[in-house]
């Protein structure tokens, strides 16, 4: 396996990478949140996962002037 050249940029900048960072954040949450918290919907974590992963798809898509601006 081979890295693109600006792979460390891309990590940085990139809305598809931070967006599948807080799917990540959130997929973890709607396991360990329920635990500790009753009162709150146990599909709402889920729900908000899915949604950062179709943001980070469409992301992806989408120009990114800084990433290749510098």
């Amino acid at each position: 396996m081979k890295l693109i050249d600006d792979a460390r940029k891309v990590l940085r900048r990139a809305w598809s990478v931070r967006l599948g960072i807080l799917a990540a954040v959130l997929s973890g949450a709607e396991v360990i949140v329920p635990l500790f918290v009753d009162a709150m919907p146990r599909a709402l974590f889920a729900v908000l996962s899915f949604l950062t992963v179709v943001a980070a798809v469409l992301a992806r898509f989408v120009a990114q002037p800084r990433m290749h601006g510098e």
